[in-house]
């Protein structure tokens, strides 16, 4: 059993029950909701409910964190990827289904749900992609921009040789997350191509999903580094812990399951009856809601200054979303529609995951050699923010065209990175691939070394 040697002026027992507490009171609204049955706005509906999925996130992720004491290595990595992820599942399922269920009974359409004008097929893509472009073009730079602002702060803001800061770096052992995330990026390229995510697409992303799982396995067993309530959890005796950390997570999935279906029926019916896109509150606010924890989880490692712990727990979660979230989903659909079929794409979700895959291609290209610099996540800002811009001043006969613009842009400056680097492209294909874990961590301590030595 690993123990927590925590330092323990970072622990707020007060402070930790109560956000405990008030995860919890999230979750009340929507089960008099679901019990009661009230005749409430479907704005309010989905508010509701999706209050009651954040609220479950953030206690699915202080329990998956606290797991971490009382499993082996290989085992935590499996079940954390799986937890992490179980709220854009839900919300993802659903859609997916719904959308296999109107194949089986149409034989070739993907209709749409009562009284919604999108068809499920289009949400489940929409949130899929929506949930992978937030998690760079949000987190990777929220980690970033807080470092920046935290170390000018402190007015001890390091610069390297060019007087310029050189950003967040990565130890050496997260190579294997970016060469797997590159692996999924590359084939994922091949889906706009496409008029439908197969079943052989399915097997391919989630056999990149266990191939990379089977890697970090490998890695020695560490002691993990808790924050917020999960470090307050971590100081409980074994027994006490575990069960504690056994209901936490018990609830929040049982939450997830019960409101996940009407969160996403009421997301649904608010565009209609706020005369906004459902394609836009599902691939946006749906996301916002899952994502929440990890980015707030981030947030606060990158406020205490633990980058590269904040930016390697989002690069790890992109790896998850791309392979084992996009992979399940045509299983999902193919079970549904009681076939083989594959889960549809139509035009506009072409583009939305050729500029998913684009954007996942620059992100992979900067962070090959194991760092992001301010400049790199403003450039990557930018993109993500005036796709939405675009969209917003190209005439509505072009829509769909700004998409394309910014993917290529995405590909050009990826291409153009990776050119000019191709030193670091090798040496992160044999970390991610072949080098033993002592190796990376022995390599590591030697940059740490270079680093300091430099800055002195």
């Amino acid at each position: 059993m690993t123990t927590l040697r925590e330092d323990l002026s970072d622990i707020h027992p007060g402070r930790a029950k109560v956000e405990i507490a008030l995860a919890a009171a999230l979750t009340v609204p929507a089960f008099v909701v679901r019990f009661t049955h009230p005749d409430l706005p479907h704005p309010l509906e989905a508010f509701l409910f999706g209050l009651a999925i954040v609220g479950a996130a953030f206690m699915l992720s202080w329990a998956a964190e606290v797991a971490q004491l009382d499993i082996s290595a290989g085992l935590a990595i499996a079940i954390l990827a799986l937890i992490a992820v179980l709220p854009e599942y839900a919300v993802d399922f659903v859609f997916a289904k719904k959308g296999g269920e109107s194949f089986a009974q149409t034989g070739a359409a993907c209709l749409p749900l009562d009284g919604g004008t999108e068809s499920p097929c289009s949400l489940a893509l929409a949130n899929m992609t929506g949930a992978n472009r937030l998690l760079i073009g949000v987190g990777w730079t929220m980690v970033i921009f807080i470092a920046y602002y935290r170390l000018k702060r402190r007015n001890g803001l390091v610069k390297g040789p060019n007087r310029r800061w050189e950003g967040v770096r990565l130890d050496r052992e997260h190579s294997i997350e970016i060469g797997y995330l590159a692996v999924a990026t590359i084939y994922s390229l091949t889906l706009p191509l496409k008029h439908s995510i197969t079943l052989v697409d399915a097997a391919i992303l989630v056999a990149i999903f266990i191939a990379y799982t089977i890697r970090v396995s490998r890695a020695p067993a560490e002691e993990p580094h808790l924050v917020g309530p999960a470090s307050y959890l971590g100081t409980f005796d074994t027994a006490p812990r575990r069960f504690t950390i056994v209901t936490i997570a018990v609830f929040a999935a049982a939450v997830i399951l019960l409101f996940a279906e009407r969160f996403a029926e009421a997301l649904v019916l608010s565009g209609e009856r706020l005369g906004v896109s459902e394609f836009l509150l599902v691939q946006w606010v749906a996301p916002l809601a899952s994502e929440a924890p990890e980015l707030l989880v981030a947030g606060l490692y990158a406020w205490r200054l633990n980058t590269s712990s904040g930016l390697g727990t989002l690069v790890s979660s992109k790896v998850n979303q791309w392979t084992l979230l996009v992979g399940t989903l045509p299983i999902v659909f193919a079970i549904a529609a009681g076939g083989f079929h594959g889960l549809p794409i139509d035009a506009v979700q072409r583009e939305e995951l050729f500029l998913t895959a684009a954007q996942s291609f620059f992100a992979v290209a900067i962070i090959s050699n194991l760092s992001m610099s301010l400049r790199e996540a403003v450039f990557v800002s930018v993109l993500f923010w005036s796709q939405f811009i675009l969209g917003g001043v190209v005439p509505e006969r072009l829509h769909g065209i700004e998409r394309v613009a910014v993917g290529i842009v995405y590909l050009m400056l990826g291409a153009w990175v990776l050119v000019s680097d191709r030193f670091n492209l090798r040496q992160l294909a044999r970390d991610a691939f072949r080098a033993p874990y002592d190796v990376l961590a022995r390599e590591r301590d030697d940059d740490a070394a270079e680093t300091a030595r430099r800055q002195a």
